[in-house]
């Protein structure tokens, strides 16, 4: 595979340095996936595929077009897992309207409070949960934290976690990281994965991949999730 995101950022030394240290190795999937969509809300992606700065106008922590270019691997990906019976979790943020719960968050943006009030806490239309979908709500950017997540996988006995989503530097690395915490086989599409500034999506793809999953394209992954057979789960009616 050689068009890597993160190509372009690296210097010389890093490349030398990350081959020397041997990291980067792939770890390969295991037998019984899960599939985690990310954060896909209106609040991320806006309401439209529009450049960025039009886009965080009305919601401020839209990632714009990279997001609406994400969405058709997203799609593929649902999709197949759905079809093979593979379990599809979706997170999206919990928090009360007034935003009181926030956190440490609302000390870090000073458009924090034009989120309260509004809707924009809906995943997109265009990939709805379907019944015997999951879905999650959390406080914090892993999928993890505070969660029922990992007494889910564990009730599905999954060993692999494919992340969607966003934000590839934020809620997707967080997520990531946790999993490969818990011992889990982890798999990120690099294009059905997306973030506000360039840099930080590439950066942070080449340091999962570097140490704690594997980064390929979505249609590998759809390639290897067609092969996984049906009836490995008992989902949710």
């Amino acid at each position: 595979m050689t068009d890597r995101p993160w190509d372009r950022f690296l210097t010389s030394s890093d490349r030398e340095v990350i081959s020397a240290a041997g990291y980067g190795e792939s770890g390969g999937f295991g037998e019984r996936p899960v599939l985690l969509v990310v954060d896909m809300t209106y609040n991320f992606c806006g309401d439209r595929a529009e450049p960025i700065l039009a886009s965080i106008k009305s919601w401020r922590a839209s990632c714009g077009q990279a997001a609406w270019d994400a969405v058709p691997q997203i799609k593929e990906l649902i999709a197949v897992a759905r079809q093979r019976g593979v379990p599809v979790i979706y997170t999206l943020r919990d928090a009360r309207d007034d935003g009181w719960d926030r956190g440490r968050w609302r000390g870090k943006n000073r458009r924090s409070g034009e989120d309260a009030g509004r809707d924009g806490n809906r995943i997109i239309t265009e990939l709805a949960p379907q019944p015997g979908d999951i879905v999650l709500r959390k406080q914090k950017p892993s999928a993890f934290f505070a969660t029922p997540l990992i007494a889910q996988l564990t009730q599905l006995r999954c060993d692999t976690v494919i992340v969607a989503g966003c934000t590839t530097s934020g809620c997707v690395r967080a997520t990531v990281l946790d999993a490969f915490s818990y011992n889990l086989r982890v798999a990120v599409p690099q294009d059905a994965v997306f973030d506000r500034a360039e840099a930080s999506h590439a950066v942070s793809l080449f340091d999962m991949n570097a140490k704690y999953a594997d980064v390929m394209r979505a249609a590998e992954i759809v390639a290897w999730l067609r092969a996984v057979p049906r009836g490995l789960f008992d989902l949710p009616e």
